[in-house]
């Protein structure tokens, strides 16, 4: 004797199915608008346009992660002081949603907002870590920023935690920024920030990154400062234009093995001849 179910029960295991369908796909619209408004956030907060300096030539590239909710809070930005020079930052907020997003719009704004009082990059970095700290959020930013005259070619850097920079000089010169640093933003008070001189010659650039585009699960932090490295030395022997190297640096993104957001920022200026 075969034993069979009503159509009750078949009707009612159709229903609960439905309904489980249609919890899903809700979820998957909600994590779908999240992504979209981090997104959206993400972008509005990144500058519409860059500084325009005789012979300097400013080039960015970024990616912002989209898979999943795992939208972070990288930035950079490129500004005006009031003295003619230019302030330069790049950063990286801890985290991968929403709130990361927005930190990384107030450090942005902070920075911003601190240059216009005093450029000087250590200042500027310290008392941004003091500002952050009193909004008493959990989140922390690495981040490096750099006061540039375009007339000298003199750039005075400071890092809070973040990664080295890459230069690389039209006669066949290259390596990874060796500055001391501090910690990240947002960590601990009344931390100093040391400041770091360079010169940018003629045909020389400066590449600022974020860790996105150079270390992952299938590549090591040496191996793709390295990369970028080889790049930024070939592009200023060959006199590449500083928009092609941002675009071939952050094509390596695609070798880290995750997706995570990437910022590239390069810094060139113009000159057939170069010094170390």
């Amino acid at each position: 004797m075969f034993r069979t179910g009503t159509t009750d029960d078949g009707d009612e295991l159709l229903t609960r199915l439905g309904a489980l369908t249609a919890q899903a796909r809700a979820q998957a619209e909600m994590q779908r608008s999240r992504v979209e408004l981090a997104i959206a956030l993400q972008r509005g907060m990144l500058p519409r346009d860059l500084p325009v300096a005789r012979r300097l030539h400013l080039a960015v590239r970024y990616t912002p992660a989209c898979q999943g909710l795992n939208v972070g809070g990288d930035w950079y930005d490129a500004f005006t002081l009031g003295d003619g020079r230019i302030g330069l930052s790049i950063g990286d907020v801890q985290g991968h949603n929403i709130e990361a997003a927005a930190f990384m719009g107030q450090v942005r704004a902070g920075l911003r907002a601190l240059a216009s009082v005093t450029s000087e990059p250590g200042e500027v970095l310290a008392r941004t870590n003091e500002l952050l700290l009193s909004l008493g959020s959990d989140l922390f930013a690495t981040c490096t920023f750099m006061r540039l005259d375009p007339c000298a070619g003199v750039l005075e850097s400071a890092r809070a935690g973040h990664l080295p920079c890459v230069w690389a000089t039209a006669d066949g010169k290259s390596g990874v920024t060796e500055d001391e640093g501090g910690p990240p933003l947002g960590v601990q008070a009344g931390t100093p920030y040391p400041v770091t001189r360079y010169e940018l010659t003629n045909g020389g650039v400066f590449v600022l990154l974020t860790d996105g585009v150079v270390e992952g699960p299938s590549m090591r932090l040496e191996e793709g400062l390295d990369q970028v490295t080889r790049l930024a030395g070939i592009a200023a022997v060959a006199g590449m234009d500083v928009d092609a190297l941002a675009a071939a640096v952050i094509k390596g993104a695609e070798r880290v093995g995750h997706d995570d957001d990437a910022a590239v920022l390069v810094v060139g200026m113009d000159g057939p001849d170069a010094q170390p």
